[in-house]
């Protein structure tokens, strides 16, 4: 058997070692054309196998017709990489590999026929490991969430692999759900850049940096795998990094926004900083719920401290701004107005709002992903979307003072 480490792209040596220690569970894998994610899957899942027997893979596409000659033939190919193919038996009429040995198996399955996946059966020992290809390409979290409760059972150690070229609009839930801190997820991201040259050849990257040249946008989202967006992105000053403890300690021009909601809608609380002399706003802290009353919102907001300056709330409740008015917090309606929403949204697109993931992931996915409607021909309508905004919402509540100091009269 070649060694792993002989064929595995370097940029997945750190994510092979995790994945043997078994530090994580669940592994989202995106990047662009030639990041190689696929390959280094397919040939981590067959030495999973044979270093736990008793284990079997199960691998799936959201449709079924497309598994001979994609990952089927991908793992046919890393076998043969690892030097182990006449250990395998393959079998391409019932979609399967099997290990000779000990007769594990590596099973191929589309999630167009729900009940032959839940047909699915192993001869001994039990599923532990599954690899949804082209991840994207599912109905959602919930899709996968449902095909896990039937494989996650009968032993004790599992591995999840989700590969995809993460979408092009920023909302679609395939890239929104990366977003998502999980403990037992652990996200890697790669492209081309980091591949051996030779193993994809000259001709990819001269065909790459032609793309670059001509349009370094659908390169971006091409090539390195970003969701650059539909370029019918709402908000588009937007800078993703981290914001310090020590940062915070300093920012003295706090401003608070909510945004009442219950279910299906969320509660959203935002606190945020103006930075006025270089226009900037930092989102510092976020509370994001539904099925949440009003005073549990409140005893949140107290137990954080943040009755400290006003909080500017929506003002169609007024029986909740009375109810955290009671429970002792600085709570008023925000005054909105004729035009007000408009100027709002304009006022915040002049600004670069900096956002840092792991304290506000919630506003992150709702302001990244926000984008104008299309008609039919794809052409953006004008106006706001009145959708997935309540950390929008709150942003604009919050900054209410702000804007109307520059002149605008609601």
């Amino acid at each position: 058997m070649v060694r792993l480490s002989e064929v595995l792209g370097p940029d997945f040596y750190d994510l092979a070692g995790d994945v043997f220690r078994h530090g994580h569970t669940h592994y989202d894998l995106s990047g662009g054309r030639g990041s190689l994610k696929s390959s280094a899957v397919s040939l981590m899942v067959p030495v999973l196998l044979m270093r736990w027997p008793g284990t079997h893979a199960l691998v799936m596409r959201k449709v079924a017709n497309t598994l001979r000659s994609s990952v089927f033939a991908q793992y046919q190919w890393a076998l043969g990489m690892l030097g182990v193919d006449r250990l395998w038996t393959a079998r391409p009429s019932a979609m399967e590999l099997e290990y000779r040995p000990t007769g594990q198996k590596i099973l191929f399955r589309g999630a167009d026929d729900p009940a032959k996946l839940r047909s699915v059966k192993v001869p001994f020992g039990y599923i532990a490991v599954t690899h949804f290809e082209e991840k994207d390409q599912f109905a959602g979290r919930e899709e996968i969430r449902a095909i896990l409760q039937g494989t996650m059972r009968g032993g004790e150690l599992f591995w999840n692999f989700e590969t995809y070229n993460p979408p092009l609009s920023r909302e679609h839930w395939a890239n929104a759900d990366a977003a998502e801190d999980r403990p037992d997820r652990l996200r890697h991201k790669s492209c081309y850049l980091h591949a051996p040259r030779q193993w994809l050849g000259e001709a990819f990257f001269a065909e790459a940096e032609r793309l670059r040249r001509a349009d370094e946008r659908a390169w971006r989202h091409e090539y390195l795998g970003e969701a650059v967006g539909t370029g019918a992105n709402v908000f588009q000053n937007i800078l993703c990094r981290t914001i310090t403890d020590e940062q915070i300690a300093g920012f003295d021009r706090i401003y608070q926004g909510v945004d009442w909601g219950w279910y299906p809608d969320k509660f959203a609380f935002l606190r945020v900083y103006h930075d006025s002399a270089r226009e900037r706003i930092y989102l510092i802290d976020e509370y994001y719920v539904n099925f949440k009353s009003n005073r549990e919102t409140a005893i949140w907001v107290k137990e954080k401290g943040y009755y400290d300056y006003p909080i500017l709330c929506d003002s169609a409740e007024p029986k909740s701004i009375g109810d955290w008015r009671q429970m002792g917090l600085p709570a008023r309606g925000a005054v909105k107005g004729p035009g007000s929403v408009e100027y709002g949204f304009k006022w915040l697109q002049s600004r670069t709002i900096v956002i840092d993931r792991a304290r506000t992931p919630a506003a992150w996915r709702e302001i990244s992903g926000y984008e104008y409607r299309k008609d039919r021909l794809g052409r953006p309508v004008s106006g706001y979307p009145d959708r997935d905004d309540h950390a929008i919402s709150a942003l604009r509540y919050a900054m209410e003072p702000a804007i109307m100091a520059r002149g605008h009269e609601a």
